[in-house]
């Protein structure tokens, strides 16, 4: 005669031995007894964490000969018979095998029928899985039910059930149970069961759990068949810790020595994208990672060495990954190709954006982890007494008188410093123009035509300011229109030279794309000038007024 498992040997039989479910035991425990229980209840949760078990616990306390305080007195013959799965008043069904509309309809006939208890119980495992035909056919006795009749419906994807059932159901949700909750429950089930195990066992089966009570039993189960010890198998960490050195050669080992003990690529490329999200949880939100204390505290540690973005492109590679294996013949290569990719240092130079990116994070983690570097707080506007925007990215005020003075011949050989104190749009401006010479005085620029000439001409007093306050005496500043020295930015005739027109380029001169070396003809004596962006951010957004910030 075979055992009973665990996990129905220790199924809960009253509310208040359901474990970590406290809010939906306080609403059904409360609805019954205020004699409000509904017609339809709507179940949904992960596996394993209890709502057929609540479903069966609802169906004794309705039925009960003797209810004490929302409870079933667990003795009559009601309760008896529930237990032992032959009650009358309960009819369990499970839709992902009897989803078609005649199942349906079958279902409703026995609805109108009578029972011997109070209430008949409906039980719908996996409602999600009912077929349109059967969801229609099911809707108009879940509205207008005989007085008699409960239904609950159970389901581990509430998405899929229609929108009109679930309006008509009360929805529950179930959650996964707190790790350390679980943890208490496993070792009353080592105590109460006489089970040999270790300590080691107990963690492992935790984590096998996940946070579901039917698996972890399960789990436990197997480990106590096993002689109360835990076979050292597969472990993810070996994958985590090559991404971390970025070890390639790691990497590859792990797969070779997972596969060797009969790890199936697919599920063990599952298990490294879970030990990546526990990493991923460890530094965003540690509350959600369901693991025990002692292997948190590893993957606490784990994660403080693995940079944020690099656990999220991790992720994201082998998830991809896990879909190409649907269609692959070896999974394996591309489990392996995945783990060279995200841990191969060359990726970087190679020109991948994202493994830039994440190199990047983990330089600034390293760095992070050296000491605190002060950062300089963005300069405040007076007017307005906030911060200003982009104020960080301006040059300190400090910084900016630091400066070392320059003389007339300096200016055009430096003329990127002299840009740089100088505002966001007057800087755009005069960067469309070359400086041509500086001499007695006065400094010369070109620009390529004479509607650059004209906005430059805006800018002219700030850029005056700045050069005397870095020549230290005043400074003319005079702006012809030549293309040919606005692009190349060569020393001119003297600065009291008339402006010249436009220099058109003609057939033959300079040096072209094609093989002879000669301009395309739809390209002679074309001007073209620089780009300028502030014309381009008029041309972007049409109407639009460029205002300098203050």
């Amino acid at each position: 005669m075979a055992v009973q498992s665990l996990y129905r040997r220790y199924r809960p039989r009253r509310f208040d031995e359901l474990k970590g479910q406290e809010h939906v035991v306080r609403a059904l425990r409360n609805a019954v007894k205020s004699h409000r229980e509904g017609q339809a209840y709507l179940f949904s949760g992960p596996r394993g964490t209890g709502k057929t078990s609540t479903a069966r616990i609802l169906a004794k306390v309705l039925n009960c000969e003797d209810p004490q305080d929302g409870e079933p007195c667990g003795i009559c013959n009601s309760c008896g018979s529930i237990d032992s799965g032959n009650s009358y008043d309960v009819l369990e069904l499970d839709a992902a095998s009897n989803n078609g509309v005649e199942n349906m309809r079958d279902l409703i006939e026995r609805a109108a029928l009578g029972s011997p208890g109070r209430h008949r119980v409906f039980i719908l495992d996996e409602v999600h899985m009912l077929s349109k035909p059967a969801e229609a056919a099911l809707l108009k006795t879940l509205e207008e039910p005989p007085p008699h009749v409960v239904f609950v419906l159970a389901t581990t994807d509430p998405q899929k059930v229609s929108e009109t059932i679930r309006s008509r159901t009360q929805h529950l949700q179930f959650h996964l149970l707190p790790m350390a909750e679980l943890e208490e429950h496993v070792r009353f089930v080592v105590a109460d069961a006489g089970l040999k195990v270790s300590e080691d066992a107990i963690q492992h089966v935790l984590a096998q759990g996940g946070g579901s009570a039917r698996d972890t039993l399960s789990a436990l189960e197997l480990v106590a068949a096993a002689g109360g010890d835990v076979e050292q198998g597969v472990s993810t960490d070996e994958f985590v810790e090559s991404i971390v050195e970025r070890d390639p050669a790691r990497a590859v080992r792990a797969v070779a020595s997972a596969v060797a003990k009969g790890a199936d690529p697919r599920t063990l490329t599952e298990s490294v994208v879970a030990h990546l999200r526990d990493c991923f949880l460890s530094q965003m939100a540690p509350d959600l990672v369901q693991l025990p204390d002692r292997r948190a505290d590893v993957v606490a540690e784990q994660a403080a060495r693995l940079p944020l973005a690099q656990a999220v492109r991790s992720i994201e590679v082998l998830g991809e990954m896990l879909v190409e294996m649907r269609h692959s013949p070896d999974p394996r290569v591309l489990l392996e190709v995945a783990m060279i990719a995200l841990t191969r240092e060359s990726a970087a130079a190679a020109g991948d954006v994202a493994a830039l990116e994440a190199r990047v994070a983990r330089l600034e983690s390293s760095r992070d982890q050296s000491g605190p570097i002060a950062r300089t707080p963005a300069p405040v506007d007076p007017k307005t007494g906030r911060a200003q925007l982009g104020g960080r990215a301006r040059p300190p005020a400090a910084a900016t008188s630091s400066a070392g003075p320059l003389t007339e011949d300096q200016v055009v050989a430096r003329w990127s410093e002299v840009l740089a104190e100088l505002k966001p749009i007057a800087r755009a401006t005069m960067s469309t123009v070359k400086p041509v010479e500086c001499a007695n005085g006065s400094l010369v620029v070109a620009a390529p035509n004479d509607a650059t000439a004209s906005r430059v001409a805006e800018h002219i007093p700030a850029l005056a300011e700045v050069l005397a306050r870095r020549v230290g005496r005043p400074i003319e500043v005079q702006c012809e229109v030549d293309s040919r020295r606005a692009a190349a930015g060569q020393p001119s005739a003297p600065s009291s030279a008339a402006p010249r027109a436009p220099q058109h380029v003609d057939a033959g001169a300079g040096t072209g794309d094609d093989d002879t070396g000669r301009i395309p003809n739809d390209q002679i004596g074309e001007v073209i000038p620089p780009e300028n962006p502030i014309e381009n951010l008029r041309k972007a957004f049409p109407g639009s007024e460029v205002v300098d910030a203050p």
